[in-house]
């Protein structure tokens, strides 16, 4: 079996209103990140702001160290729900599979309630960058159920690392 390479992660929970204190969505995906043995770079809450994303996500995307971006929240659909609008210009490719299949994993647990969701993925200047919902049962089922294998250089039949390092 491969040995794991660990990655260079941020994790940016989007939100007007979570504090360190209350911010139960990115403390999931710094737990998770950490305990498969990856690094963590920074862990940020942003306000909900499509200018503020941007820059911190440009910022991330355009340092040679970051090899993959964490957010959560802000991808419904109120007019406070700005993570797709701010994120997706910025991507390289879509990895479009990622949606998909986090709203099908989703369905098992909230049912049709998943279509609510704008999450996505995809790739800027070999960094990769998932979108999640805010909620911490969501960050749960992303990165247990995807994003832990594909940020696994040890998983096959494919995953992104030898993409991002």
């Amino acid at each position: 079996m491969t040995e794991l390479s660990p990655l260079n992660i941020s994790v940016i929970t989007v939100s007007d209103t979570r504090t360190e204190e209350t911010d139960k969505s990115g403390a999931v995906l710094v737990q998770r990140a950490q305990a498969a043995g990856h690094h963590l770079l920074s862990k940020t809450i942003i306000k909900d702001d499509v200018y503020q994303l941007r820059a911190e996500v440009s910022a991330q995307i355009a340092d040679p160290d970051t090899h993959a971006v964490l957010l959560t929240g802000g991808t419904g659909f109120t007019l406070r729900d700005n993570t797709y609008k701010a994120i997706k210009p910025l991507l390289d490719v879509d990895i479009d599979g990622f949606g998909e299949l986090f709203r099908q994993l989703s369905f098992l647990d909230i049912g049709s309630s998943t279509i609510q969701s704008r999450a996505f993925a995809g790739m800027a200047n070999r960094t990769i960058i998932f979108c999640m919902p805010g909620s911490p049962g969501a960050c749960e089922t992303a990165w247990d159920k995807i994003i832990a294998e594909q940020l696994n250089s040890a998983h096959k039949p494919c995953n992104f690392t030898d993409k991002l390092i």
